[in-house]
């Protein structure tokens, strides 16, 4: 189950409202609330980018995988927009999510997928399910609050299965239940051809990820570069300002 919100949605579309209506300020609404100013500029800004789909209770926690927050370490990194811009966004639940993806990237904390539910879920164990049991197993989570955690172990399969059976199906029915990917064949089995389309599209992957590694580093080099730049200009204006102080 997802986390639950301190805020209803009700509550959060009619503080947005009153303050758009110009009936109170940021301030004022949050001292209403016993919250922060900058929690309420928040729900303003993702009301004006989403909606009222902005505060739909999600009934899982977000799923964020590698190459997502590769994507949105690089848009900081880049100048794109601040913690704040990036998670409206990128519809993130929270600027400090960010902060943390940049902070661990910047200490070569390798970033990987994040699919919530608990560490017992990870653990399980995939099996084959055909298209009948998957059927069963949606069915009994959408009839169950969307407990994708119980469903799955239930059903002894994995959480992310469970989500992703559930999204397949409420977009596009039992048919988007039906396992499409067949076997995959090996290096060996494959002709020629088949094999060097293969080579090549894990080779521009590689690729791909080393321009991205390169275009980080060297992002992260001027930024330290301007850090130190900084520190010195600030050491010349304490010895000048020393200087100036003696001479008095």
């Amino acid at each position: 189950m997802g986390r639950k919100n301190k805020y209803s949605k009700e509550v959060k579309l009619n503080i947005v409202k009153r303050y758009l209506n110009g009936e109170k300020s940021f301030q004022a609404l949050a001292d209403e609330l016993h919250t922060s100013n900058s929690l309420i500029q928040r729900w303003v800004r993702k009301y004006k980018e989403y909606g009222e789909t902005a505060f739909d209770t999600n009934q899982s926690n977000n799923i964020y995988t590698k190459q997502f927050k590769h994507k949105v370490v690089l848009a900081y990194l880049n100048g794109d927009g601040s913690y704040t811009d990036l998670m409206v966004k990128y519809n993130i639940s929270s600027d400090s999510t960010i902060i943390k993806w940049v902070n661990d990237y910047n200490s070569h904390i390798e970033l990987k997928d994040y699919i919530p539910g608990g560490e017992d879920i990870y653990m399980t164990k995939s099996r084959k399910v055909n298209k009948e049991e998957r059927i069963e197993i949606v069915k009994y989570c959408l009839e169950h609050d969307m407990d994708y955690k119980t469903t799955a172990k239930i059903f002894e399969t994995t959480y992310a299965n469970v989500f992703n059976w559930v999204k397949k199906y409420k977009e596009k029915g039992e048919d988007g239940l039906g396992d499409k990917r067949g076997r995959h064949k090996t290096d060996e089995e494959v002709d020629e051809v088949a094999l060097l389309k293969r080579q090549l599209k894990q080779k521009e992957h590689e690729l791909e990820m080393a321009q991205l590694e390169v275009k980080l580093l060297k992002k992260l080099d001027e930024i330290e570069r301007r850090r130190y730049a900084e520190k010195a200009n600030m050491k010349m204006n304490m010895k000048s300002s020393k200087k100036r102080a003696k001479k008095k």
